[in-house]
């Protein structure tokens, strides 16, 4: 359905060490940086890209965005909530468990990354 994920960051350094965190615990190669300084990660032909704003302003979060990232096991979904946490995010929400949705039983965890996007980690129950 979409190709591509851009968020802002006001520090790609510290958005590095997150989100290779995170993504390590998904078996996911560290970001790369383009020739433009954006951090990029791939997976399964998706791309994760992590930028300053181009216009030159600070980067915010989108208010009531979602960042929906889909993993192999619940068991996964705990290791990157946690290395999330250990990484500089914040938890947000329930605790990372199982849900109830019309896509069935999910196990799911919420972060903000560090600057303040929301990401979601997403395995079946």
């Amino acid at each position: 359905m979409f190709s591509h994920i851009v968020v802002g960051s006001n520090d790609i350094d510290r958005s590095r060490k997150f989100y290779d965190a995170i993504f390590a615990a998904m078996g996911v190669a560290p970001g790369t940086t383009d020739a433009k300084g954006r951090l990029v990660y791939s997976k399964d032909g998706c791309r994760l890209l992590i930028t300053r704003p181009i216009d030159g302003q600070s980067a915010t979060f989108a208010n009531g965005g979602t960042i929906g990232i889909k993993m192999d096991s619940p068991e996964m979904v705990q290791a990157w909530h946690g290395a999330g946490v250990a990484h500089g995010g914040k938890s947000i929400e329930d605790p990372p468990g199982i849900r109830e949705s019309a896509a069935g039983k999910l196990f799911l965890a919420y972060l903000r990354d560090p600057d303040g996007n929301k990401l979601c980690g997403r395995a079946t129950a």
